[in-house]
């Protein structure tokens, strides 16, 4: 169950980004590293914690 929630959170939020980077100002290069790297960094800091 735990595995359906992750999957369906990720692919909603995964579209919202999709259509967020359409829209932003700088290359969406720079914007999919910049997400990615806060992903990483909230996923170490949640399982540190």
């Amino acid at each position: 169950m735990a595995f359906r929630t992750t999957a369906g959170w990720s692919l909603i939020t995964s579209g919202i980004v999709t259509l967020v980077l359409a829209y932003l100002p700088y290359p969406s290069f720079y914007w999919g590293i910049g997400l990615l790297v806060v992903g990483v960094l909230l996923f170490v800091t949640r399982r540190i914690i």
